[in-house]
């Protein structure tokens, strides 16, 4: 792995905050930010991109990190403000309450990605630098996609009682077969996205059979509506 001096010059390394974010690829539950600030000198094997870590290795992470970092914070775009803005503006404002919640005014930040969230108003002045694949290069950016991981999945298990049958507990709303059979079977829940094309398409579908049981002609499979 790449340090932080290495890959982004010895005047990064102060007060560096990494952003990352977890969940912007299944069909139900939040995105999750997380912003974290470690210490300059600090140092934990193993640090890595949360996709690349066993769910042990990242458990057992997390609380390391919490217990070091300098500031911590978590931000969260729930599935109804994804379906209004999109998944990219809803991780973007997750990223930005992410940095919202840090208790530390970082000097320098750097994000996961492409895109750079909202700074105005933040309360800080601060560089940024949007680096993508950071999480894979850059420590803090690595620890802030553990937590946000960590965090999510511990969120989507809790969901399950909720609401059960859906499998959140084991697949967190991705979209893997025994999902998409749960959501055929049960119709979505208030944690689906509906802008996702596999629910709204499952919406679409119980629409037809629910209209076609009642005799009704639903608005999308008429012809010539008036």
């Amino acid at each position: 792995m790449i340090s932080e001096p290495q890959s982004l010059g010895a005047s990064w390394v102060a007060l560096l905050a990494g952003v990352d974010e977890a969940g912007r690829g299944p069909l139900a539950g939040p995105v999750v930010a997380a912003a974290v600030i470690l210490p300059a000198e600090f140092q934990l094997p193993g640090l890595a991109d949360s996709k690349q870590l066993t769910r042990a290795r990242r458990d057992a992470l997390a609380p390391q990190i919490r217990a070091v970092a300098l500031a911590y914070g978590l931000g969260i775009a729930e599935a109804a403000e994804i379906d209004e803005l999109n998944i990219l503006q809803a991780t973007l404002l997750a990223m930005r309450r992410a940095l919202l919640a840090l208790g530390v005014a970082p000097a320098r930040v750097v994000i996961d990605g492409n895109r750079l969230p909202d700074t105005q108003g933040l309360g800080f002045s601060a560089a940024f630098l949007a680096l993508p694949k950071a999480d894979a290069t850059v420590p803090v950016v690595s620890a802030a996609s553990i937590l946000a991981k960590t965090w999510r999945d511990d969120w989507m298990e809790a969901a399950e009682a909720d609401y059960p049958g859906y499998g959140f507990a084991v697949h967190k709303g991705y979209p893997v077969p025994q999902h998409l059979a749960a959501l055929r079977a049960l119709g979505p829940c208030a944690l689906h996205r509906r802008s996702f094309a596999p629910v709204r398409k499952t919406i679409e579908q119980r629409a037809l059979v629910a209209a076609g049981a009642s005799g009704a002609v639903p608005r999308t499979a008429a012809g010539n509506w008036p």
